[in-house]
């Protein structure tokens, strides 16, 4: 018998093999478990990583402050609490400004819904009738019941509203509690924090490396949520005087809405012309009052956002548009709404990392809105 030689395997599936083999690693298995492991953790420690991580990033907004009233011979710890007690007072008196409209349109929401009642009868008795149709064919559909019938298990009682309110709120503070004094801690010992840090790296080059971008995202950190505050305050006040023009009540809530939801970008303002345009259409009777509303908001959001911010922020931290809303649907389904208000801080910090090392500066530059070349203008993406 003649020996059979066994055939030349081609080119193409050597190649898909070598593929197959490389996907397949041990190690990238393990590296595949460990982000699954690490997602798993964020996901279910939710409640005790928040807190934490809103310190830290606060804490690397803020420390450039602290180190500014320590150049003034005050002491790092007194410098620390002064920071923190200004960040408190802020937020209190925030709240405090927005009480008096926000109190003002609850008690005025009974008549509010009397009008949307009396602008939707139509439409609502519509869907009465569908409805008792709907009840008919299905009494139609069920059987009669038969003796002996178990009756329906009893619906267990539900929370009543105050004690939900009670509980979000005490929750609410606990967690601002936690972060303010964990926020204090980092503040007054973040040097310390930074020594020893920079005292475990074994050389002298990457001592220098850990300095160099842990001094570049304190500074560029603070420099950007400092701008954009300016900028969200700008487009605040302008919301404020616009509805006060345009005849809206309580001008000062939609001017701190508009504030505070655009640290959320792009959905912020979406969401801001869609409150807006609810309020002005169950506040006037006239559509071109109505109309007047969102189309004042939106130009003045097209102006803060295509012209303003890009201006301002500059070029280094601007971000992908696409990458942003990516973010901050990743976050916002880890640790919902807090997660989806942490994902930009997250991202610039990220972005600043990686643009201060030597291996990860394509992915700095994936991360940023436009492109540095010049000749590629026309691809560049607009944030």
């Amino acid at each position: 018998m003649s020996e059979q030689v066994p055939r030349a395997e081609p080119d193409s599936f050597a190649y898909l093999r070598s593929i197959a083999s490389e996907r397949f690693n041990p190690t990238n298995l393990l590296a595949a478990l460990l982000l699954l492991a690490v997602l798993y953790s964020l996901y279910f420690a939710r409640d005790f990583l928040l807190p934490i991580v809103v310190a830290f990033l606060l804490a690397a907004i803020l420390t450039p402050a602290v180190r500014g009233l320590k150049r003034l011979h005050v002491p790092r710890a007194l410098a620390a609490a002064a920071v923190t007690v200004a960040l408190a007072a802020s937020l209190g008196g925030l709240l405090a400004w927005i009480y008096d409209p926000a109190a003002q349109w609850i008690e005025k929401a009974p008549s509010t819904l009397a009008d949307v009642e009396s602008k939707l009868r139509g439409i609502k008795k519509s869907v009465e009738g569908v409805a008792k149709v709907a009840e008919k064919v299905e009494q139609l559909a069920t059987p009669a019941p038969t003796t002996g019938a178990k009756a329906p298990p009893a619906v267990p009682a539900q929370p009543s509203l105050l004690h939900k309110t009670f509980s979000t709120t005490v929750a609410a503070l606990v967690n601002v509690g936690t972060v303010l004094v964990l926020l204090f801690f980092l503040l007054a010992t973040g040097d310390v924090l930074l020594q020893k840090t920079v005292h475990m790296m074994p050389t002298r080059a990457d001592k220098a490396r850990v300095v160099e971008i842990v001094s570049a995202i304190e500074s560029q950190m603070a420099r950007y949520f400092g701008t954009v505050t300016l900028i969200n305050a700008g487009l605040g006040i302008a919301t404020g005087i616009a509805m006060y023009w345009l005849g809206m009540p309580n001008p000062v809530l939609w001017g701190a809405m508009a504030f505070a939801f655009n640290y959320f970008p792009y959905l912020g303002a979406a969401a801001s012309l869609a409150v807006l345009t609810m309020v002005a259409a169950l506040t006037f009777d006239e559509v071109r009052h109505v109309l007047a509303v969102p189309a004042v908001f939106f130009t003045l959001a097209v102006i803060e956002g295509q012209f303003l911010s890009p201006l301002i922020i500059g070029r280094h931290l601007i971000l992908n548009p696409v990458v942003i809303l990516l973010s901050m649907l990743f976050w916002a389904w880890l640790w919902g709404v807090v997660g989806a208000l942490l994902a930009v801080p997250i991202l610039v910090g990220f972005k600043i990392f990686c643009q201060h090392n030597e291996r990860l500066k394509p992915i700095g530059e994936w991360l940023g809105g436009r492109l540095d070349a010049p000749h590629s203008g026309q691809l560049a993406t607009k944030s």
